[in-house]
């Protein structure tokens, strides 16, 4: 009887394994195929967030192009997405990323080193030639109207993730719940993530919001000059 069971166990594992292994295989075979993915998320970073960080870590200078300016909600990325995880570096190397496109994105992405690492690892997921995804981007971000109250905020600000959603909900109609996430770093804000299908739509997105912050508040440290 001992005998029949560690046999009947020992098949159990090998049919879990052959399963696993076809699981495995099928998304292999998309795993960071250029254009193969489900949609989009439209990353917002809090650059005073960002710029405080910057500082403490000595990284300052580095971060000059971005923190002496008055910037409130930056573009940090436009990201390809599987419903499950998601696509990075899909060309390696990447096709070189014109510099005269990397300048013409300095006004949503105030960071040249930002947007040559946005075009290796995401945008090279996305399917497309670099003008037309850095147009997505523009697109993606003109999509997103950013409350007012957040656009000049003079003062720190501690407000619950919940209503920084809110907030955003209130004045983008199509935006629920289901398609926005706030996340964090320690007690700051760090970005505001919305999820867009390969159209530009509003959707909902679990997965996302899974990796959301979980803090009852975070903290918004004021805009430069704001």
């Amino acid at each position: 009887m001992h005998r029949f069971v560690v046999i009947s166990r020992f098949l159990i594992s090998l049919a879990l394994v052959v399963v696993f292994a076809g699981m495995a295989s099928a998304q292999d075979r998309r795993q960071n195929a250029p254009g193969e993915f489900d949609f989009y998320v439209l990353a917002l970073s809090w650059s005073p967030s960002f710029c405080e960080a910057a500082a403490e870590r000595g990284n300052s200078g580095r971060a000059q192009v971005q923190c002496e300016r008055p910037y409130s909600f930056v573009v940090h990325g436009l990201w390809p997405q599987y419903e499950r995880g998601f696509p990075e570096y899909c060309q390696r190397p990447s096709p070189r990323l014109d510099r005269n496109i990397m300048t013409s994105m300095l006004d949503l992405m105030p960071a040249p080193g930002l947007i040559f690492n946005e075009w290796d690892k995401h945008g090279t997921c996305s399917g497309l030639g670099a003008r037309a995804y850095f147009e997505s981007i523009r697109k993606a971000r003109a999509v997103v109207k950013i409350p007012e109250e957040f656009l000049q905020l003079s003062e720190q600000k501690t407000i619950a993730p919940g209503d920084l959603e809110a907030a955003f909900i209130k004045i983008n109609p199509g935006l629920s719940s289901a398609a926005i996430s706030v996340t964090c770093s320690g007690r700051r804000l760090s970005e505001v993530r919305i999820c867009l299908s390969k159209d530009m739509q509003f959707r909902a997105c679990e997965e996302t919001d899974r990796r959301a912050c979980r803090r009852d508040e975070v903290v918004m440290p004021p805009v430069r000059g704001g």
